[in-house]
């Protein structure tokens, strides 16, 4: 019988036993290996690491037996020390942020209607000075004088004649109205109050007309509250449907006899008309009011502002500061409490952040956005089969979760699957997996792409992986710039298994001291 025994200074950890057997024995279970051609057995076992075990050995206890007779065999060390080089897996783990929906120019439109009389398309005074075009130009007036917040682009101009009367005519008004419509804001763009100069020109106009608006016909004679129109309203429709062509339907509708007259009265004036719009662009504040209104007057702001502010700043205290004001005032929205976790995270406060995914958890239930947040957390806690459960539920949040995933893969030791969910990510754990298993150029080409290639802990990786390519001066010159780089890293590669090696190495040695 074998067992292995991992021993360290003031304590020691048996592993499982394996029991081999001859050929001839039958009183007894085990591994058998026959005399006369031998054989091999393979062995696997796990135990949970201790920090003592960094310094170690592996040694057999072996116990011999004939029948009844046992004797002790002496001990063998089989290796020294523990790799634990997964250990220096970073607890990089990506929280999401509720993404805002900030559009910063915002396309609208300013609608105004000119009415004419029948048969006729000069814009009349009345019009002119009505209510309606009085709190247009006043608008018009208003929003010339900031152009930063209201940017032109045109009017377009719909102009339309009654279906009643000859084809020819009609088409001829609707082109004069809309001509005349032009004209009178074009006139409107030339005062001293709406001076406009794009206005004024030609290209500013889009125009369109409609000879017979039959569609605008169906729809008041549909919404009409007059007694006689609603009284007749099915009878009107049906002839609408029944008769296509546009010259009968006209016929028609006049053979209503009183009906008619109701309708000339009341619908198709509405008809005569120039459906105008100016379109134009609500430009949003620039990047840097937004940031200031978002510490300072965040009342101001609406919650898409707010919210896309605090992605102008990478200082988290200022993120953090912008979010809670954003959970002040739109505490109702998910997005505002999750992402006061994120900020948290980010400043390692990892009850706080707990606090705040929970509330946002309640706000929006199985929200795989804020469960790939609550995984995070678990795993902080230690949690790490949690953490795993919660990533699972995060599904579709985004490529952050399978990175989060393949965190917990590292240290479960599932080297492979961590590679896989790291995915197209370049950063010090993603080479660290394909040193795990072996992958070392690819390794050391996926820190030359990091972020992090400048880190001493990166360079630390690159001088683990030319001591396992057996290339000293990589493994040497490495070495030399991450202690360089953080002093506290000398002490480490002293007793760290992966330069075991090199411990005798005259250049390692005048590198750790």
């Amino acid at each position: 019988t074998f067992t292995p025994v991992v021993k360290w200074q003031g304590g020691q950890k048996e592993m499982k036993p394996i029991t081999i057997i001859g050929e001839k024995v039958t009183t007894a279970t085990g591994q058998k290996i026959t005399y006369k051609t031998g054989g091999s057995f393979t062995y696997t076992d796990k135990i949970a690491y201790q920090p003592e075990m960094k310094n170690c050995e592996l040694v057999v206890k072996a116990q011999g037996a004939v029948k009844k007779k046992t004797k002790d065999m002496p001990e063998m060390k089989m290796a020294d020390g523990t790799i634990i080089t997964p250990l220096l897996v970073k607890s990089d783990d990506m929280p999401i942020v509720g993404k805002d929906q900030f559009v910063r120019n915002i396309p609208m439109s300013q609608p105004i209607e000119i009415f004419f009389l029948i048969n006729q398309s000069n814009v009349r005074p009345t019009e002119t000075s009505k209510k309606e075009m009085k709190d247009f130009k006043k608008w018009v007036e208003n929003t010339l004088k900031d152009p930063a917040r209201y940017g032109y682009k045109n009017i377009t101009i719909s102009a339309y004649a009654s279906p009643d009367g000859e084809m020819l005519l009609n088409q001829n008004l609707a082109n004069e109205r809309a001509e005349s419509s032009k004209k009178y804001f074009q006139g409107m763009f030339k005062e001293e109050n709406t001076k406009y100069e794009n206005g004024t020109g030609e290209g500013f106009y889009q125009i369109q007309t409609t000879a017979e608006d039959w569609a605008g016909f169906e729809k008041l004679v549909k919404e009409s509250t007059d007694k006689k129109v609603m009284e007749n309203r099915d009878v009107i429709l049906g002839v609408l449907k029944m008769y296509p062509d546009l010259e009968t339907r006209e016929k028609e509708i006049k053979n209503l006899a009183a009906t008619y007259t109701e309708l000339a009265d009341k619908i198709l004036p509405k008809l005569r008309r120039s459906v105008d719009n100016l379109n134009y662009d609500k430009i949003g504040r620039s990047d840097e009011q937004l940031l200031k209104f978002a510490t300072t007057t965040p009342d101001s702001l609406n919650v898409e502002e707010i919210l896309y502010a605090a992605t102008l700043t990478n200082d988290v205290n200022t993120k953090l500061t912008i979010y809670k004001n954003a959970e002040k005032m739109y505490g109702n929205d998910w997005r505002t409490v999750n992402n006061v976790g994120v900020a948290y995270l980010m400043l390692n406060k990892l009850s706080e952040a707990q606090t705040q995914f929970d509330k946002a958890d309640k706000l929006s239930p199985n929200n795989p956005i804020i469960k790939n947040n609550l995984g995070i957390c678990s795993r902080w806690k230690g949690d790490r089969k949690m953490a795993m459960d919660l990533y699972k539920q995060a599904n579709g949040a985004g490529p952050e979760v399978a990175y989060n995933m393949g965190i917990i893969d590292i240290q479960n030791g599932n080297y492979a699957s961590a590679s896989s969910n790291f995915g197209n990510y370049k950063t010090f754990n993603a080479a660290l997996a394909l040193v795990l298993q072996g992958n070392l150029d690819g390794a050391s080409s996926t820190l030359d792409q990091s972020k992090e290639k400048e880190d001493a802990l990166s360079y630390y990786l690159k001088a683990i992986i030319g001591a396992r390519k057996g290339d000293t001066n990589m493994m040497i010159n490495n070495l030399k710039t991450a202690i360089q780089k953080d002093a506290s890293l000398k002490e480490k590669a002293k007793t760290d298994m992966e330069f075991f090696k090199y411990w005798e190495n005259a250049d390692f040695k005048s590198v750790v001291g």
